[in-house]
Parts: C-alpha cells; structure tokens; sequence
C-alpha cells in the first residue's frame, strides 16, 4: 500500500542502518534523527545530541597534509606541532575541510532528508522485512524532538505497509508523544532510573514527564518494550532494579530489555572533540546482568539481555 509522502518537511538525520536486529522485531532498517533533551552520561551516539550538524574529525586517517587548513574559510583547523587542532566554536560546519581531506578524515554527522528520501532508503530492504517481520525503527538521540519530522516518517512508512516502531526517552511533549503514537506499532521506551534526583544526576533532566508519557504510552493500547540501560553504580543494584520492576509490574508492558552499559561510542567523543564522561566505568558481567534479570523476573515480567 503506497500513498502520498510530504514533499515539503526535511529533518536532521545522522545515520540509516540497514539490517539492525536490535531496534525491534525481525530485521530492520533504523532511522537516526539529531537533537536530545537528555545529556546520558553513558551515551554511545554523542553526534546526535546537538539539533545541527557537526564535523567529526578521525585522526587515525589524518597523514597532516595540511589540505583542510588552506581549505577551511574560517581559519578553524590549524596544522602545529605535528598535529591538527579544531576550534570548535569557530568551526560552522560548512563541510569544506571534508572535501579537501584526500584521507576521509573528516565527516559531518547530520544531514538534511525530505520523508520521501528516507523512505526511499528504507524501502530498499523490504524483502527482508516481510521475511523476518521487521520494519523501520525511528531512533536518535530523541526522535521526537524534531516531532513533525518524526511523525511523518512514522505516518509514510505506517502508510506504506511497513511495520514501525519509535524508540524514544519519554521526555518529550506530551502532544507530540500521543500524535506520534497513531503510527507506531511498538514502542521501546527508555527507563533509566525512577528516583528524580538519581535520573538527574547523570542524565541532566529529572524524571517527571518520562514517567507521566510512560503511563500515556500504555494507556494508548501501544505494544510496550521497557528498555533499561543498566549503569554499575547508577542503577545496578537490587534494591535499584528491585523498585524498577514493581513500577513495572503495574503496566501493561510486553517485556523488560537489559541493555548493558558499554564504551562502543568512546571514540566518537574524541573524532567531536569532547571528553568521555565514564572513562574507567567497567561493563556489567553477563553474570550480573543475570541476577538482574532474575530479580524482575520475580516480578512475572518477561525479560531480556541485549534486546
């Protein structure tokens, strides 16, 4: 089934993975749009926090010919001492540096897609999602924060006949969140802490509206996988994850998804020229994301490693 796709709205989308197997059921082609409310201390997609485009900067490939420095037109990147320095706040992504790199050192995370262009991409695989019941998932950063974008992604590739599913923080408009839901079929839902003060602490945002657009979520009749970050010394321990599961208990959620912590994403801090907040944090065992699971499994709730 086809129909109409907006001509007109754009949004900032950093990258479309094909053949995801962890954003949802079957196989799946995952959509990342830029910007989030949260700043997650543990986060692995740091370029998608900032509603613009930014340069990303590899210097494993960088042999410092020099050819970015007599191409930026802002004198942003600077060649010293045998190695090349960005000035950030200088820096307006205008992409120049990118085409003069003969290395491919540098990248810009963000682009600009009309929905028809996303859902050209994603239609790609469609023999793969009829064969595993898999579809498009809508991710980010926080999806919803470019809320018309989002929506009319969801809407064309609902309308299109494919199976959709919204990840998202929760802390999002409330309008957004339910105009949103219309046209997801399932829902990963982000819970990462039900103390306030906790969730600040390494998220920047305490944790109100989350839990408020969590009971909306539910209440709508959507499919609901809770998905939990599982952070040693944040949110690890019995009692933490003991009070997590009786919320959980409560709502009608299909199952609960551990997703332990992990540094797959520490070396695009560096390339945006940012610190990695967690230097030193080790993963959780899977051993210990066993007891984990176990303690909400307690709780008659189906739960889940990794997915």
């Amino acid at each position: 089934m086809t129909s109409a796709v907006s001509e007109t709205i754009r949004g900032l989308v950093f990258s479309i993975q094909r053949y995801s197997i962890h954003d949802g059921p079957g196989i799946r082609t995952t959509v990342f749009l830029k910007g989030c409310p949260l700043r997650c201390k543990w986060c692995s997609n740091p370029e998608s926090l900032q509603p613009r485009p930014e340069l990303m900067f590899r210097k494993v490939k960088c042999d410092l010919c020099g050819s970015c420095v007599a191409a930026c037109p802002r004198g942003a990147v600077v060649l010293q001492e045998e190695k090349l320095e960005i000035d950030r706040e200088m820096c307006d992504s205008c992409g120049e540096c990118i085409a003069a790199c003969p290395k491919g050192a540098f990248e810009m995370a963000g682009r600009l897609l009309g929905v028809a262009e996303v859902l050209t991409e994603v239609r790609k695989d469609d023999i793969f999602y009829l064969n595993s019941s898999g579809g498009m998932t809508l991710s980010g950063g926080e999806p919803l924060m470019q809320g018309e974008f989002a929506i009319e992604v969801l809407k064309a590739c609902k309308r299109s006949g494919l199976h959709t599913t919204l990840d998202t923080s929760g802390y999002v408009a409330r309008e957004v969140l339910e105009q949103a839901l219309e046209f997801a079929d399932l829902v990963l839902f982000d819970v990462k802490h039900l103390d306030a003060e906790e969730h600040k602490s390494l998220t920047g945002v305490d944790n109100g509206l989350i839990q408020d657009n969590l009971r909306v979520t539910v209440a709508s009749g959507a499919r609901v996988w809770i998905r939990v970050p599982v952070i040693p010394g944040f949110n690890d321990s019995p009692d933490d994850i003991r009070r997590l599961a009786k919320g959980t208990a409560k709502l009608a959620v299909e199952k609960v998804s551990l997703l332990g912590y992990h540094e797959w994403g520490k070396q695009k801090y560096e390339c945006l020229g940012r610190t990695y907040p967690l230097e030193g944090l080790i993963p959780p065992t899977e051993e210990r994301l066993g007891e984990l699971a176990r303690i909400i499994e307690a709780e008659g709730l189906q739960v889940t490693i990794g997915y």
